[in-house]
C-alpha cells in the first residue's frame, strides 16, 4: 500500500488545484459573462446541478443527492483500486488517480454547493462546447489513460 501512497498525492494535488481554480473563477468572474482569453477559449462561469454536459440538470434537485452518492461510492472504490495496484501498472495508476482527483473534487462542489463550478469555455464562432473545469479535464485524461492501458498493454507479471 505505501509504494502507491504517491499516486493518492497526485490525486490530492488534482483536487486542490481543481478548488483553487475554481474559487478564482468564482472571485473573478461574473455570471452570464465571459472573459475571452484566445479566438477560440474563454473564461465563462456555469453552474451545473448535473453530469456531465448538464445531463440531469433541470431535473429538479434530486439529481444532486443521487450524483453525491455515486461519486462518494466511486471515489471509495478508486481509492481501494489505487491502493491495491502492483507497481507495475503505472499508466493504469495514473489514470485512477486523474479520475480519483477529479470525482473528489466535483464531490466537494456538490456536498458544498448542491452544483458543480465549471468556468472552461472552447468554442469555435457560434459553436461551444460544454462548459467544463480542472477536476473533469482529469476525469477525462484519466478515463482515456485507463481505457488505453486496458487496450494497448500488456499485463504485468511481477519478476521473481
Amino acid at each position: 500500500m505505501r509504494k502507491n501512497s504517491w499516486w493518492l498525492v497526485l490525486s490530492v494535488i488534482v483536487v486542490i488545484l481543481d478548488q483553487v481554480s475554481k474559487c478564482y473563477a468564482v472571485e473573478y468572474l461574473h455570471f452570464g459573462e465571459s472573459l475571452r482569453v484566445l479566438p477560440f477559449f474563454s473564461l465563462t462561469i456555469s453552474y451545473n446541478p448535473g453530469a456531465a454536459f448538464s445531463f440531469l440538470g433541470t431535473a429538479g434537485g434530486w439529481q444532486v443527492y443521487l450524483l453525491t452518492a455515486i461519486s462518494l461510492v466511486m471515489s471509495v472504490i478508486l481509492l481501494v483500486w489505487l491502493l491495491r495496484f502492483p507497481s507495475g501498472y503505472k499508466i493504469r495508476a495514473l489514470g485512477v488517480s486523474l479520475v480519483l482527483g477529479g470525482a473528489v473534487g466535483n464531490l466537494i462542489d456538490r456536498i458544498r454547493l448542491n452544483y458543480v463550478i465549471d468556468f472552461l469555455d472552447f468554442h469555435l464562432k457560434t459553436w461551444h462546447y460544454p462548459i467544463f473545469n480542472l477536476a473533469d479535464t482529469a476525469i477525462s485524461i484519466g478515463a482515456i489513460l485507463l481505457i488505453w492501458s486496458f487496450l494497448f498493454t500488456k499485463r504485468y507479471t511481477p519478476v521473481n
